[in-house]
């Protein structure tokens, strides 16, 4: 997959399985926080690598949110859930290597489980910026490579088969160190890690 074109990814399978394959993991603590997460999104939002609109509903203090999401077959079940956001949505194919907006337009960006499939993360966290307001915020929720050097290597080992499988998701970035966290970026998440309880 290249950057440059969002007509280069199509991923019609994981699209179709997305919203059961995530349903576990909403329920184990995902969607608390996205909910937390969200809850910070104000004003003119740009939500990069939409997804299928899990977002959507949780946007309590947007004004209005701008979706950009590359795969179309991900844009086709976003759409169904544009009318459950408590604000307006407009959906927008595009990569988020190359967003189409101006300098300094949105007061907050929100990346959702995204930068582990962007071709170029560092890319897309350039463009987030440059599209954000001086005094706006960047809200990120990722899973992350694991600090635990065991779990690192089974991530390790995952990636290549993984990737393949689940459109370009790849388990083991480090996807805090390519967003580049500043005062103006807020992170959210857990590591995955092999301690026991």
């Amino acid at each position: 997959m290249t950057a440059g074109s969002p007509d280069d990814v199509r991923h019609p399978i994981v699209a179709a399985v997305y919203d059961r394959w995530m349903w576990p993991q909403e329920a184990l603590g995902f969607r608390r926080q996205r909910q937390r997460m969200l809850r910070e999104a104000v004003g003119r939002v740009l939500e990069i690598a939409a997804g299928t609109g899990l977002n959507f509903p949780l946007y309590v203090r947007a004004d209005e949110v701008v979706a950009t999401e590359p795969d179309p077959y991900m844009l086709k079940r976003a759409r169904r859930r544009v009318t459950a956001a408590p604000c307006p949505v407009t959906l927008v194919q595009a990569d988020a290597e190359a967003l189409p907006f101006e300098n300094g337009y949105f007061d907050s960006v929100v990346i959702t489980l995204g930068l582990c499939t962007i071709p170029s993360a560092e890319a897309a966290v350039r463009e987030a910026r440059r599209v954000l307001k001086p005094d706006g915020q960047l809200l990120f929720l990722e899973h992350v490579r694991s600090l635990d050097r065991r779990v690192a290597h089974l991530q390790d080992l995952a990636d290549p088969a993984w990737s393949r499988l689940a459109g370009g998701c790849h388990p083991n970035r480090q996807s805090e160190k390519r967003s580049n966290a500043t005062s103006s970026s807020i992170g959210y998440g857990e590591r995955a890690s092999s301690s026991r309880a």
